[in-house]
C-alpha cells in the first residue's frame, strides 16, 4: 500500500511539473505514429537539438509511411546523411515496406507486432504506441535508466541491471495518462536530471531521490568501464577517368552499410598509404590505377573508434570496372557527388578536391 501511495505521487509530482515545464516539441503536437515514429527513430543515440531540423525536413520528404515505403533506397539514405547510425534508416525504410504489406499501411497498435517490425525495440514501440495511442506502456532509454538509477540509488550499472529498472519503469508508469507520463519522464532526464551537474533542487522526485538524499547524484549511475578507443589509418582513393570520378556502394550489412565512398581501406603493418589505395581499388573494383597525387588528410570520430583518412589522386590504367567486394561501382561528374550519400569522413574530402580540380 505504501509503495502504491508513493508511485501516485511521484507520478503526480511528475505530470504537474511536465504541465508546467514540459518542452515543445514537434511531435508532440501530434498524434500521426508516423511523425512520432519518425522522431524515436531519429532520437535513438541523438540528441533533441540536432534531431529538429532533421526531423522536418524528413517529413517534407517522406510525408507519410507509403511515401518512405516506396522511396529508392539510395534517396532515404541521402535525406538521412549527417545523423548516423545509418543501419536505422535502412531498417526504418524496410519496416515501413513491411508495414503496407502486412498491416494496410497502418502502424501496428499491438507491442509485439510493433517490436517485430526491423529497428524497433522495446522502448521505441513503448514510446510510440503511448504518445500515438496513449497506450500504457513503459520506455528505458537512456534518460530514463539514468532518472531510475539515481532514483533507487542503484548499485551497479545500469546495463547490468535491465530487468530490475523494466519493472520499474512499469510499475511507476501512469495508467490513465501513459503519453504525458512517458513525455515527462524523457523531459526529467533531458533538463534536469542530467549526466552531469543534475539540477536537483528543481527537480519534482527530489524528495524521494535516494541518490539525493546520500549526496551520491553525482556518483550515479555506476559507469561501466570503458573500452580503449582504437585508431585506425585509412587510405582513400580518388580515381579519375575523363573528367570523372569513382564511386562505390558499401555493402548492405556492416558499419555505414548502403552508403556511397571512396574506395578505400585499412592501411596494412609495412604498407605505404598510396600502395594501400591502389591495392583497395583493385580489390573492391577490379581496375589498375597509380596515385599521383597525395590530396591531403582528415580526421574523424566515430562512437568506438577515430580514422585518419588519406586521400590520394589517382589515375585509371586498365581494366573494367565491377563491383567484387561492394555492392554498386559507378563514375560520376564532380557535381553528381552531392546527389549520393557519403559518410561524413569522406564528406571532409570534398573540400580538399574540389579545390584540386579548380587547380
Amino acid at each position: 500500500m505504501a509503495e502504491t501511495l508513493l508511485y501516485r505521487q511521484l507520478r503526480r509530482s511528475l505530470l504537474d511539473w511536465y504541465a508546467r515545464e514540459g518542452r515543445s516539441l514537434p511531435w508532440r503536437e501530434t498524434r500521426d505514429p508516423y511523425a512520432i515514429w519518425v522522431s524515436e527513430i531519429m532520437l535513438q543515440q541523438t540528441q533533441v537539438k540536432t534531431v529538429l531540423p532533421y526531423y522536418q525536413r524528413w517529413l517534407e520528404a517522406f510525408p507519410t509511411i507509403a511515401a518512405l515505403a516506396a522511396a529508392p533506397r539510395d534517396r532515404v539514405l541521402k535525406q538521412w546523411e549527417g545523423l548516423g547510425y545509418y543501419s536505422r534508416a535502412r531498417n526504418f525504410h524496410r519496416a515501413a515496406q513491411i508495414v503496407m504489406a502486412e498491416h494496410n499501411g497502418q502502424f501496428p497498435t499491438d507491442i509485439r507486432a510493433a517490436i517485430a517490425l526491423p529497428g524497433i525495440g522495446r522502448t521505441t514501440a513503448g514510446g510510440i504506441l503511448s504518445a500515438a495511442f496513449d497506450r500504457p506502456t513503459a520506455i528505458l532509454d537512456g534518460n530514463v535508466k539514468r532518472v531510475l538509477a539515481r532514483t533507487i540509488a542503484l548499485p551497479q550499472p545500469p546495463a547490468k541491471a535491465l530487468p530490475q529498472l523494466w519493472d520499474l519503469s512499469e510499475a511507476l508508469l501512469d495508467p490513465e495518462h501513459p503519453r504525458d507520463y512517458n513525455q515527462a519522464l524523457l523531459d526529467l532526464g533531458a533538463t534536469l536530471c542530467r549526466p552531469r551537474q543534475p539540477d536537483c533542487p528543481r527537480c519534482p522526485w527530489q524528495d524521494s531521490c535516494a541518490a539525493y538524499r546520500t549526496n551520491r547524484q553525482s556518483e550515479l549511475p555506476v559507469k561501466s568501464p570503458k573500452p580503449e578507443r582504437p585508431h585506425k589509418q585509412i587510405a582513400v582513393a580518388i580515381v579519375l577517368q575523363d573528367g570523372q570520378i569513382l564511386i562505390d556502394r558499401r555493402p548492405e550489412s556492416g558499419l555505414l552499410g548502403g552508403l556511397w565512398e571512396f574506395p578505400g581501406g585499412k592501411i596494412e603493418a609495412g604498407e605505404t598509404a598510396a600502395d594501400c589505395a591502389v591495392r583497395e581499388v583493385k580489390e573492391e573494383v577490379g581496375i589498375e590505377v597509380e596515385a599521383i597525387a597525395h590530396l591531403g588528410s582528415v580526421e574523424h570520430g566515430y562512437t568506438h573508434f577515430s580514422v585518419t583518412l588519406h586521400a590520394y589522386i589517382c589515375r585509371y590504367i586498365a581494366g573494367e570496372i565491377e563491383a567484387l567486394e561492394v555492392d554498386d561501382v559507378r563514375w560520376v561528374q564532380p557535381s553528381e557527388l552531392k546527389n549520393y550519400a557519403f559518410p561524413v569522413a569522406n564528406q571532409k574530402i570534398f573540400p580538399l578536391l574540389e579545390a584540386w580540380l579548380k587547380q
